[in-house]
C-alpha cells in the first residue's frame, strides 16, 4: 500500500488540493478557471439563476441554465461535474451546461453536490439521487417538466449519474430517458496500478486514484459496491429495465476499459443507446480542444433531444 492510499494521508492531500484551488480562485480575482468557462463557446448565452435543493444528506445548491426556445416546460438534465469526487468544479462544465441548453432545448441542473472527504461514500450518490428525484417531482413550480428528464456527468460525475440511474432502477423511480456517461470511472475495486492506457503517460495517474479513491471509499472493501464499481465483475445483477444509456470514452484514457465493460453490460440488457469512442483523446479532453468538444457535445444533444422529445 502506497503512503497516499491511507486514509488520514489522503484525507490531508485531498483537504489541501481543495485549498490550493480556493486559493487560485481568490487570487485571481474572478479571472481564473470560472472566467475561462464563461469565454468558452461564447454564440451560447448564459442564461442562469441560482437553486438550492434540499436533500437527505445536506441542501444541494445547483445553476439552472434555460433555453433559449419559449417552451413552456422543457424538459430537464441533472448535470455532475467531475474531480475525483473530492474537488468542487461545477463551474468547469458551464461551457457543457450551455451548449446542452441551447442544442438540446433542456433546462440544465448543474449540481454542487457534497464531496470527499468531508463527505465520503455513500453521502454523494445518495444526495445525487435526492437531487434528481427532487427535479422529476417540482418541475411545475419550476417550469420545466419532470417526467422528461435525463441525467449526466463528466468523470467522477458521470459516476455519479450512473449511480443515479442504477438508485432509480431499484427503487422504482423517477423515470429517467438517459444516462449519458462522460469518461465516467466505473470500476474504483480494481486499482489504477492494475489498469492500462493506450499511452505510455495518461492524464489520470496513479497517485491520484490513491488520493481520490480512498478519500471516496476509505474502507477498500466497499469499493466493490454496485453504485461505486458496476463495471466490476462483481456486480452481476441484471440491469435489463435501467435507464437507457450514452457512453463516452477517450482512446488514451486510463478508464476507458472500465467504460467499455459497462457499455457493454448495458447493451446486453438492452440498455446500450450508443458507446462512442473519442479517438486521439485522453482523461477530460473536452476541457482543451474545442473542436473535440463541440463533437461530443452535439452528440450528447441529439441524444438527449431523441430521448426527451425537446422542440
Amino acid at each position: 500500500m502506497s503512503l497516499l492510499a491511507r486514509p488520514a494521508v489522503a484525507a490531508f492531500v485531498a483537504k489541501a488540493m481543495q485549498r490550493v484551488t480556493v486559493m487560485a480562485d481568490r487570487r485571481s480575482g474572478g479571472r481564473g478557471s470560472a472566467a475561462a468557462s464563461h469565454a468558452r463557446f461564447p454564440e451560447f448565452p448564459r442564461r442562469v439563476r441560482e437553486l438550492a435543493i434540499p436533500t437527505s444528506v445536506a441542501p444541494a445548491r445547483a445553476t439552472v441554465y434555460l433555453p433559449a426556445n419559449d417552451e413552456p416546460a422543457p424538459p430537464v438534465h441533472v448535470n455532475f461535474h467531475g474531480g475525483g469526487y473530492v474537488m468542487t468544479l461545477t463551474e468547469l462544465d458551464d461551457p457543457l451546461c450551455r451548449f446542452l441548453a441551447a442544442e438540446a432545448g433542456v433546462v440544465v441542473v448543474n449540481v454542487d453536490y457534497v464531496v470527499a472527504p468531508q463527505h465520503p461514500f455513500p453521502a454523494p450518490p445518495r444526495q445525487a439521487y435526492d437531487v434528481v428525484r427532487w427535479v422529476a417531482e417540482h418541475g411545475v413550480e419550476e417550469g420545466w417538466d419532470g417526467g422528461r428528464l435525463t441525467v449526466g456527468g463528466q468523470s467522477a460525475g458521470g459516476g455519479l449519474a450512473a449511480a443515479v440511474a442504477r438508485q432509480a432502477f431499484e427503487e422504482g423511480g423517477p423515470a429517467i430517458a438517459l444516462q449519458v456517461l462522460h469518461y465516467p470511472p466505473l470500476d474504483l475495486a480494481t486499482h489504477a496500478r492494475d489498469k492500462r492506457a493506450a499511452v505510455a503517460r495518461p492524464m489520470l495517474r496513479p497517485w491520484m486514484a490513491d488520493v481520490f479513491d480512498t478519500s471516496y471509499v476509505p474502507d477498500a472493501r466497499r469499493r466493490l459496491d454496485r453504485l461505486v464499481s458496476p463495471a466490476h465483475p462483481s456486480d452481476t445483477v441484471d440491469l435489463k429495465g435501467i435507464a437507457p444509456a450514452l457512453v463516452v470514452t477517450a482512446e488514451y484514457d486510463l478508464l476507458r476499459a472500465e467504460g467499455e465493460r459497462y457499455a457493454e453490460r448495458l447493451r446486453g440488457s438492452g440498455a446500450l443507446v450508443e458507446h462512442h469512442e473519442v479517438r486521439g483523446a485522453d482523461h477530460g479532453y473536452d476541457g482543451q480542444d474545442d473542436g473535440k468538444a463541440r463533437e461530443v457535445y452535439d452528440l450528447m444533444a441529439r441524444r438527449i433531444r431523441e430521448a426527451t422529445g425537446a422542440a
